[in-house]
């Protein structure tokens, strides 16, 4: 059972939010949190777009992100709103799929021009799925983020900063949770 699903909504397996989603990554099975990562552009985009709701493809995702105490959502922004990716496997999710969850948003763009699309277009939407332990997001600028042809991702000083003291606070709330969710020691 993971402790953390990390949801990327980026149209592609590589790109910018997918790789500050993967340094989050890392950060989080440093800090003993197990960790899964769901790639939504892997999934059948018919699937997707007739919202397949039963479709077997979606039930593990589905059961990760119901047994999870922790949801990393990564977005990159395109005309001031989280990707369509994201939003068909959002629509996927069952009504209170957030409910009892610490949610992290995460979005990269291309201008400073977009960072209030973290408060006005993804929370709003993670709040309707049950969110209520919604953390302050971090978003990022395409100059902030560089990854180089072998892959190795570099980021800006402030960027990383930011980050980190965000997976901070994210895990610390997860690990709070898993803590109140787990089964008394058996005494004897």
């Amino acid at each position: 059972m993971p402790d953390v699903v990390l949801i990327s909504g980026s149209p592609s397996v590589k790109s910018r939010s997918v790789a500050v989603l993967k340094d989050v990554r890392t950060q989080l099975e440093a800090r003993a949190l197990a960790v899964t990562l769901i790639n939504v552009c892997e999934f059948p985009a018919e699937d997707l777009i007739f919202a397949r709701y039963d479709s077997p493809t979606f039930a593990e995702a589905k059961t990760a992100v119901d047994q999870a105490s922790g949801i990393v959502v990564s977005t990159p922004i395109y005309k001031a709103s989280y990707t369509g990716t994201l939003k068909t496997f959002l629509d996927i999710l069952p009504q209170q799929a957030l409910r009892g969850k610490t949610v992290l948003p995460l979005a990269t763009g291309g201008t400073m021009a977009h960072l209030l699309a973290i408060d006005y277009a993804l929370k709003p939407v993670l709040s309707a799925l049950g969110a209520t332990d919604l953390l302050q997001g971090v978003y990022s600028i395409d100059e902030q983020i560089r990854i180089s042809p072998e892959g190795e991702l570099w980021m800006h000083d402030d960027l990383r900063a930011r980050l980190h003291a965000a997976v901070e606070q994210f895990a610390s709330a997860v690990k709070a949770r898993r803590n109140q969710s787990a089964p008394p020691p058996s005494g004897g």
